[in-house]
């Protein structure tokens, strides 16, 4: 059995500290405790509130926030607590009791894209903290959400982020003929609580994400604006169309820029021109001298 083990971040908040796990505690639910009583069917919950400087406890995903009382300070006890939670989960101690409960409602509604081969389902809950996308079944091994969708002989490729997921078809039928049938099969799915992610991928995508962070710090000036821009001005507009955007490269020489589409974006007809009027135009606008090219090396 793998051992956990727990990281220590603060928050804005400085009253409260995350303490963030390798593996999911919870699925799809979040849990508020501001007593001992209100905790009864959290047993790790209850053993945080015998610390007498514990107000509230807050379990989510893979961590369990905690906020104090003012009798003490973070930095005299984080450690220490971050152990306890540590030791605790790793000698088996339950997180949330399972009982006996109705189904919390999950809404999922789906949207077209520029993109005719993809649509996109918005669910009214959060599903994954990162992007994960899926070309093949073989591909999706990590993921059981992505390897049921692709028992759907029409599921060409899978792209899932925070509270949607983008389905590219083949063109053998037609979204009117199978879009009521990816969403109440995503509603079933979601509502039974069942696993997006393992949490192999999880710690796969820790790896990649420290990878890239790495690989951020060395880099030049340019490319690390040419990715902030792309972080704050262009990602959140093909999230709305059901896409993602990455950045590849930057060559200097030639001003050239490549990135990687990714979701609805993939292979969008209209994605030459997104990139030519939106992407491009912005880049050279706000990097002027400095980028003259915007290539999408997938399309």
């Amino acid at each position: 059995m793998k051992k956990i083990t727990v990281s220590i971040q603060e928050t804005s908040n400085a009253k409260i500290i995350k303490f963030e796990t390798d593996s999911f505690l919870t699925k799809y639910e979040s849990f508020e405790f501001s007593n001992i009583d209100e905790a009864k069917n959290s047993p790790l919950a209850q053993e945080l509130f015998y610390l007498p400087f514990v107000k509230k406890v807050y379990i989510s995903g893979n961590f369990v926030a905690i906020e104090r009382y003012d009798i003490i300070e973070w930095s005299d006890v984080q450690t220490e607590v971050g152990e306890q939670i540590e030791n605790y989960l790793n000698e088996g101690g339950p997180v949330i009791l399972n009982e006996d409960k109705k189904k919390n409602p999950v809404t999922v509604y789906a949207e077209s894209t520029p993109n005719p081969g993809v649509q996109k389902f918005v669910a009214n809950k959060s599903l994954v903290s990162q992007t994960f996308e899926f070309t093949s079944i073989e591909e999706a091994k990590l993921s059981p959400f992505a390897t049921a969708l692709f028992q759907f002989p029409f599921v060409k490729a899978v792209f899932i982020d925070k509270n949607y997921v983008s389905v590219t078809k083949y063109d053998i039928v037609e979204w009117e003929a199978i879009t009521l049938e990816l969403r109440e099969f995503m509603k079933c799915y979601i509502e039974d609580g069942k696993e997006m992610v393992s949490a192999a991928a999880a710690q796969v995508l820790e790896k990649t994400t420290t990878q890239l962070d790495g690989a951020y710090e060395s880099l030049d000036d340019t490319s690390k604006e040419i990715i902030n821009i792309l972080e704050e001005h262009i990602k959140p507009a093909v999230a709305s169309d059901g896409g993602n955007i990455l950045f590849e490269s930057y060559d200097a020489a030639t001003k050239t820029v490549k990135v990687i589409l990714q979701g609805a974006c993939s292979g969008c007809p209209s994605s030459t021109y997104t990139l030519k009027s939106g992407i491009e135009a912005m880049l050279k606008e706000m990097l002027a001298g400095r980028v003259e090219i915007v290539e999408a090396i997938n399309g």
